[in-house]
């Protein structure tokens, strides 16, 4: 139980960050930041400043693209608890039993939920009092007796005010102990695959990290240099998934997703609250939101430190709200220290290019980007006078899943990528320090930046059937440090900037009733 000097100081914490966003914004958006003292606020591995309090609590990313072997669906994907060693015994890692794990959809673009998934998981263990062992033999089945701690959950879908059951008592799969305890994980995970009614799949357990990147990027940009890249810093370690694969009609907008096929997904965690004077509520209803993610990287490189854990427990129908981090997508802070560090002009202000990437998504009528690729304005039955800026990832879903797919996505021309939505393959960090440099809106990439992090794809291959994830590692060692162009299909050359379709050359999208065609212009190069 925290101290009195401990409380004291978490609340003093929490009325500076009310203080700072302004009165305007506390009247009408940040009214809801009522956070219990203690309860920490986390996404996107440990990027804000109470993460290390509460992992469990920490949305790592989200992925949400077309399912490449059944396109009718849209596989959802969320993942928590970052940088799990996998030979973290006895206890290993195990999903929030207090926690409420979400995934939502916005499909009329106003920046509030109308799909959420929900799992709440319960745990079981079968002898605590005379085992310490998470197993105490081998196990081979989901429901074997040697698996001596367990869990479930229930996943519900919540929409139009009403809330359902989809599955009861549904097994997770467990933590991937080692080969003794668990002699053939991959058939053990894929019994943790379930059917959900109405042709949906629903999977949650430990998977190998999907992120891929070199994370010294935080020490000055790569070192000041440049020397500090090729080594994938999330290699080897695991996070718990949950995923969904979806038809189509349930999220889009009145069930038809050829006429609205845009949707914006984010995911969050809920976790039990106070009021914002401390009383302590027993109901369900103070489950508080402290935790969300929706574009990759937003919450670490965008929005300012002073409001990071601010932002993570709002809705994004309240972003338009917070002035100051809109500030920073306008006028963010990253190309300044780029131009700082290493001399490369940053474009100029305001960049209403990643208002659109980020706030609005890309259409023509939405900003510079002269393409209609996943703006909410592109479905037919939304309320252009209901559509406001907000943080989620937005996903086209009449784009079909490409045959080749390119790290790159839409820089390269691949239109089913990010940020169309987010693939495990694509390459995030790679596109979107090119697009913080302007190449979404040049179509050309900066040739001094074209080899990113050196880190191109994850260190293990990803499934081809769902729930795609890749098995947990069991060791720390044996990983590539430098895995570029490792995956089939992935040419390198795909940033040579000779090569780029950044989305400024794309042409135009249109939106018909049997879906989009496309008409594509290639860019020249550069000079």
């Amino acid at each position: 139980m925290k101290t009195t000097s401990a409380r004291l100081r978490s609340r003093r914490t929490l009325d500076h960050s009310l203080v700072v966003l302004g009165a305007g914004a506390l009247a009408t958006g940040l009214a809801v930041l009522t956070l219990a003292p203690g309860i920490s606020a986390a996404s996107s591995h440990r990027e804000a400043p109470m993460t290390a309090g509460d992992p469990r609590a920490d949305n790592t990313d989200v992925y949400a693209f077309t399912s490449p072997d059944r396109s009718g669906t849209v596989t959802l994907v969320a993942n928590w608890i970052p940088f799990q060693e996998p030979n973290g015994g006895p206890n290993f890692y195990a999903f929030a039993d207090d926690a409420r794990y979400n995934v939502k959809i916005d499909n009329t673009g106003d920046g509030a939920a109308d799909v959420t998934y929900t799992w709440r998981f319960r745990n079981q263990v079968r002898d605590a009092e005379n085992q310490f062992l998470y197993n105490t033999g081998p196990v081979r089945r989901i429901d074997d007796p040697n698996l001596n701690f367990r869990q479930t959950y229930d996943l519900t879908v919540t929409e139009g005010g009403s809330t359902r059951t989809l599955l009861h008592n549904a097994p997770v799969a467990p933590s991937r102990v080692g080969r003794a305890s668990m002699p053939n994980y991959g058939a053990l995970r894929a019994q943790a695959v379930r059917q959900v009614p109405g042709g949906a799949k629903a999977f949650a357990g430990q998977a190998e990290d999907p992120f891929f990147a070199d994370l010294r990027v935080f020490d000055l940009l790569y070192g000041g240099n440049l020397s500090e890249r090729g080594q994938d810093t999330l290699a080897r370690y695991n996070v718990n998934s949950v995923a969904l694969q979806v038809p189509k009609k349930f999220l889009a907008l009145r069930g038809n997703a050829t006429r609205n096929p845009v949707v914006g997904v984010w995911s969050t965690t809920d976790r039990e609250g106070a009021d914002v004077m401390g009383d302590r509520k027993k109901t369900s209803d103070s489950l508080r939101q402290v935790s969300r993610l929706g574009n990759p990287l937003v919450n670490e490189v965008v929005v300012p430190l002073k409001y990071k854990d601010a932002f993570n427990s709002i809705s994004p129908d309240q972003d338009r709200t917070v002035q100051p981090v809109v500030d920073k997508v306008y006028d963010p802070i990253l190309p300044k220290l780029i131009q700082k560090i290493y001399g490369i002009p940053a474009p100029a202000t305001p960049r209403n290019d990643l208002a659109e990437i980020y706030l609005t998504g890309i259409c023509k009528a939405c900003g510079p980007i002269k393409a209609d690729l996943n703006a909410h304005r592109l479905n037919k039955d939304a309320d252009p006078r209901q559509i406001f800026p907000a943080e989620e990832l937005r996903l086209n879903m009449g784009i079909a899943p490409a045959k080749r797919p390119q790290r790159l996505g839409v820089l390269a021309g691949d239109l089913a990528g990010f940020p169309n939505g987010r693939r495990l393959t694509d390459d995030v960090i790679d596109i979107s320090l090119q697009a913080v440099e302007g190449a979404a809106q040049t179509g050309k990439l900066v040739p001094a930046l074209a080899a990113g992090d050196k880190v191109d794809t994850n260190d293990v291959r990803f499934g081809k059937t769902f729930p795609y994830l890749a098995l947990p590692s069991t060791s720390k060692s044996g990983g590539r440090s430098n895995n570029r162009a490792a995956e089939a299909g992935q040419a390198s050359t795909a940033l040579d900037p000779t090569n780029a379709v950044a989305i400024g050359g794309v042409g135009a999208l249109l939106l018909g009733t049997g879906g989009f065609r496309l008409w594509r212009r290639r860019n020249t190069h550069a000079g």
